[in-house]
């Protein structure tokens, strides 16, 4: 696209020590990737049908072994929609950050599917002081815009846009001063790196 990446990533993730019950268990539900690379570490299972938020972590679910794995192609909320819809009778596992950007479980409340969050991995802020020469800056999840956020000075804030891939994720952005903030229509990686296309 013509652009210079420079990746520094503000959050890494760091798994857990798990246990993992299945007992029960119909289905898994993943909404992210990290979840994906940490259940499969700890678990070798892949008999169990999957649901995904989106795309990229449905490829690596399937990657990782499984077989029937199924997208939303969204956000959360697109998810708990695409299994109430399916309505898996028994338990759905959500292995998921310590501290997830959404909530599954409280989503699928009223629809009468029974989930179960694992706790798999946290993320942790590496801490690194931002680039000095940027132009712009991909935003992933509300966490990592409050890291973005606190991190830049108002000036370099200033010179900088800001691209984000949901509107929760631009949330805490709000009173930072960027050059612009823009948010992709669709909570995906294809659709934020269209803005940057603008």
């Amino acid at each position: 696209m013509g652009h210079e990446p420079v990746v520094q990533p503000v959050l890494m993730a760091h798994a857990l020590p798990i246990t993992v019950d299945l007992h029960r268990v119909v289905a898994l539900a993943f909404t992210s990737r990290n979840a994906v690379a940490a259940f499969a570490r700890e678990c070798p299972r892949r008999d169990l049908p999957v649901f995904t938020v989106g795309e990229a972590t449905a490829a690596d679910a399937r990657e990782a072994g499984f077989h029937e794995v199924i997208s939303a192609s969204g956000d959360v909320a697109a998810l708990a929609a695409l299994i109430s819809e399916r309505r898996p009778i028994g338990v759905v596992l959500h292995p998921a950050a310590a501290e997830p950007a959404g909530d599954l479980a409280g989503a699928l409340a009223s629809s009468g599917v029974a989930v179960r969050t694992l706790a798999i991995y946290e993320t942790i802020a590496t801490e690194l002081a931002p680039p000095s020469d940027i132009d712009a800056v991909l935003i992933h999840s509300p966490r990592a815009a409050r890291i973005v956020a606190r991190s830049l000075s108002p000036a370099q804030a200033a010179a900088i846009e800001a691209f984000c891939i949901s509107a929760a994720a631009a949330e805490p952005l709000a009173g930072v001063n960027f050059q612009r903030v823009a948010v992709a229509p669709y909570p995906n990686e294809q659709a934020l790196l269209k803005l940057l296309m603008r």
